[in-house]
């Protein structure tokens, strides 16, 4: 059965169309992978087995009178469960909003509708999105799935270990600075980060607004090219949402690299970087290079304040974005207080889990008066130069590699008592949500222990068909060196 679920979304698609399977079957197929599976994974909140099979069957109807518009008709998929969906309880793996029902759908959910798609459920996450290792969650860990000991990475790692233990063919998941990419190289998967404002985060719990971003994990490139087409556009309730009636991820797929110019920052690939991690990913690069891409070293040296930056600027809009959570309109009550203001200060306490407290109170720190100047000012001049330096270093190249994470997989509560040393693990991908640009992590290898190796490759603004290009080359020769 888990065979089925390695095929690619164009191979499901042309078997959808051919009649070799129905989507009914194949979305029962997914949910006998998922009980099977999930007593080990535990990356599904909610299984949404009846409304699935309403879908499915919706789905095989569109496909039988020919009107299928979309190559992801009638396909299983997971959701973020920070992702709104109608009807359907969204928690954000969060005890605040244990029992909140949406009366509306996020855009993305809207767009996916319309595509006849099949959400076979909601997935785990760290909660409200704060973590790098789904060990964050209100309601349970989601495991790797090349080991079970060890983390599928954060915040979208229910996203990630959805499609790695082939449970559905793709997921959704929310990138703010690594979301998508981190689990993806955890779990040898691919994710992709689109150039903000391409995906509407119209229905996206909101985190921190200036760099969430929602983007598609896959098997491979294509698959995240096909649900990317699916997703983008411009949105009237997003104001930050572009016009991408234009785009076209699928059809670059395939040109090859022959004359690229790939950009690989010297700072990345550092004495703290895995040296096993080290190793395949410039393996890599050497395999692109082979294909006629041309190699250039550059250097990025705004690394080292890309980590404090994001945690000031993210934990500033935390901040004000989850003072909402006060047990007064949704979300969390507490059942004991003794006036306004406990109930405002008890329903918070036993709302919230410690990291996201932890996030809130650095939050309210930074922006306080006397302190704004100090820390979230500053921080935001980092992000002005964090962003010209990548401007001016696509002035000579196409496209960036770098590593996507600095380790393999950690083990499950090996760094839960030290969060600056999880915080790490972020250290690769931060720079690019500040930035707003489009990045995609790809399987390029695995360590000695057998766990995968992500391979990170960034673009310039609104240029995601260089990235899926430069990935799917990879892909098809991948293996053969």
């Amino acid at each position: 059965m888990s065979d089925l679920f390695q095929c690619s979304v164009r191979e499901i698609s042309e078997k959808l169309k051919k009649k070799e399977i129905s989507s009914v079957e194949l979305t029962q197929k997914s949910l006998e992978q998922i009980h099977k599976t999930e007593p080990q994974a535990e990356a599904f909140l909610t299984v949404c087995e009846e409304q699935a099979l309403a879908q499915a069957k919706k789905a095989d109807e569109v496909l039988a009178a020919g009107t299928a518009q979309s190559i992801l008709t009638g396909i299983p998929m997971a959701v973020k469960d920070n992702i709104c969906t109608k009807g359907i309880r969204t928690t954000c793996a969060s005890r605040m909003l244990e029992h909140f029902i949406p009366p509306y759908d996020a855009a993305v959910m809207e767009k996916l509708n319309g595509a006849n798609a099949v959400m076979v459920g909601k997935v785990n996450l760290d909660e409200f999105a704060m973590g790098s290792s789904t060990e964050n969650s209100y309601f349970k860990k989601t495991k790797n799935p090349h080991d079970l000991t060890r983390v599928p990475g954060g915040s979208s790692g229910g996203s990630a270990a959805s499609v790695g233990f082939h449970e559905v063919f793709y997921s959704l998941g929310s990138d703010t600075g690594g979301s998508i990419r981190q689990p993806a190289a955890y779990c040898g998967v691919v994710g992709l980060k689109p150039t903000y404002g391409l995906v509407s985060r119209y229905g996206l719990v909101a985190f921190a607004s200036s760099l969430d971003q929602i983007g598609p994990l896959a098997n491979n490139v294509e698959d995240c090219a096909f649900v990317l087409e699916t997703i983008a556009g411009k949105d009237p309730r997003d104001a930050t949402s572009v016009d991408s009636r234009k785009a076209d991820f699928s059809s670059g797929l395939g040109k090859g690299v022959k004359g690229l110019r790939i950009g690989i920052p010297k700072e990345y690939f550092g004495s703290s970087l895995n040296p096993e991690i080290k190793e395949k990913v410039l393996n890599a690069v050497k395999a692109l290079e082979k294909e006629g891409a041309e190699i250039v070293d550059i250097s990025l040296k705004e690394l080292d304040y890309a980590l404090p930056a994001y945690y000031i600027i993210s934990s500033a809009e935390a901040s004000s974005n989850l003072a909402r959570y006060d047990g007064v309109k949704y979300g969390y009550r507490a059942q004991e207080f003794d006036s306004l203001i406990d109930m405002y200060r008890k329903s918070r306490t036993e709302g919230f889990g410690d990291e996201v407290k932890r996030r809130i109170m650095l939050g309210t720190y930074v922006l306080s008066s006397g302190y704004y100047d100090a820390y979230y000012k500053k921080a935001q001049q980092v992000r002005t130069l964090i962003q010209q330096s990548f401007v001016s270093r696509f002035e000579q190249v196409d496209a960036i590699i770098t590593p996507t994470v600095p380790n393999e997989a950690f083990r499950i509560g090996e760094k839960t008592d030290n969060p600056t040393q999880m915080y790490l693990e972020d250290i690769y991908t931060v720079s690019i949500n500040i930035a707003g640009l489009p990045a995609m992590s790809v399987p390029c290898g695995k360590t000695s222990s057998n766990m995968p190796v992500g391979m990170q490759i960034i673009g310039k603004h609104f240029d995601e068909k260089t990235i899926l290009n430069v990935g799917y080359t990879y892909e098809q020769i991948r293996g053969t060196f």
